[in-house]
C-alpha cells in the first residue's frame, strides 16, 4: 500500500500562510493525506446544527474545526518525541544477540 508523505504531521505547530485564515497558527489535530487536508486547532471553526436526540434533548449548535488545504500551512515547530520513546530501529527488531564462538564451529 502506498503512503502519501507530506511536510507536516499530527501534533506539529503550523502557521496558515494563505487563504481567509492567513496569519493564524495552531497545532495539527489530524491529517487527511488522500484529500490533502489538515485540521488545525482553533482555525476555521465551523458550526454544525444538531437535531434533538437523547444526547441533546434541546438540540445544539456544535463548533468544530474545518479542514484546510495542506499547501496553505507552513511548519513552525516539529513535535518532539517523548523521552524514552523507541526509535524506528528498536521497533523493527534489528538488534541481534552476539554469537558465541561455540555456536560458530
Amino acid at each position: 500500500m502506498n503512503r502519501i508523505k507530506h511536510h507536516v504531521k499530527k501534533g506539529d505547530q503550523v502557521e496558515i500562510i494563505s487563504g481567509n485564515y492567513r496569519g493564524s497558527s495552531g497545532r495539527i489535530l489530524a491529517v487527511f493525506p488522500g484529500k490533502q487536508r489538515v485540521l488545525v486547532e482553533g482555525v476555521r471553526i465551523i458550526k454544525k446544527h444538531l437535531r434533538k436526540s437523547q444526547d441533546n434533548p434541546s438540540g445544539k449548535i456544535a463548533e468544530r474545526e474545518g479542514p484546510i488545504h495542506i499547501s496553505n500551512v507552513r511548519l513552525l515547530e516539529r513535535e518532539k518525541p517523548e523521552k524514552g520513546a523507541k526509535s524506528e530501529k528498536d521497533k523493527k527488531g534489528k538488534h541481534r544477540p552476539e554469537r558465541s564462538e561455540a555456536t560458530h564451529k
